[in-house]
């Protein structure tokens, strides 16, 4: 599991979440549960006692699976948490960035993604790799998408870098050509100054 770092809370978070559903925590860490007093909890039936002991033992697991991607530092800032969901609150409070960092990395990612394009010799398999990190970057940091981008499907994105890249070669080899004939030409110049390109002898 990915260990949390002032830098990485995001891609973190959503690790944990798909951990903690895959083990059916996730609901008791984002609502806790009430845990009675001891006079209270005296009184319960049996299957009340039952249900809060798989409680507090779920409680445990998840607060245990937090700790296992916490260096030293990070873990003393939650020691004093005695369930799941405070631990998840002070994770939120410590590392979530504030509301002005956040809207600026997403015009940073606006301007980002408006500028990206295709490099000089870059296949679309690579180009394609880059643009879903940065789409990705910009579901994550909440940019409403464009109808286009809401609309168009992976084949068909993909099918347009293809052609965009086939272009991008064909302009490539016909530069290629012409350069290759422009030094041609030059060359017979230079070889034969008598003649010209028509292949008529110039008058001396």
């Amino acid at each position: 599991m990915l260990r949390l770092s002032k830098d990485n809370y995001e891609s973190w978070s959503i690790q944990i979440k798909a951990l903690f559903g895959s083990q059916d925590l996730w609901e008791l860490v984002t609502d806790g549960y009430t845990e009675p007093t001891l006079q209270k909890e005296v009184a319960y039936i049996a299957d009340e006692k039952k249900a809060l002991k798989e409680q507090r033992k779920k409680d445990k697991k998840a607060l245990f699976l937090f700790y296992q991607g916490l260096d030293d530092s990070t873990f003393e800032k939650v020691v004093e948490a005695t369930n799941s969901k405070q631990a998840w609150v002070i994770f939120a409070t410590i590392f979530q960035r504030v509301d002005r960092v956040k809207q600026i990395r997403l015009q940073n990612l606006r301007g980002e993604f408006e500028a990206l394009h295709m490099k000089e010799g870059e296949v679309v398999s690579d180009y394609f790799s880059r643009l879903l990190v940065m789409m990705n970057g910009l579901k994550r940091n909440a940019i409403e998408k464009s109808k286009d981008l809401e609309t168009l499907t992976i084949e068909e994105l993909m099918g347009s870098l293809q052609v965009h890249e086939q272009g991008m070669q064909k302009n490539a080899s016909s530069t290629i050509l012409e350069q290759a004939l422009e030094s041609k030409l030059t060359l017979n110049d230079q070889c034969n100054p008598g003649f010209n390109h028509g292949g008529a002898r110039g008058r001396g």
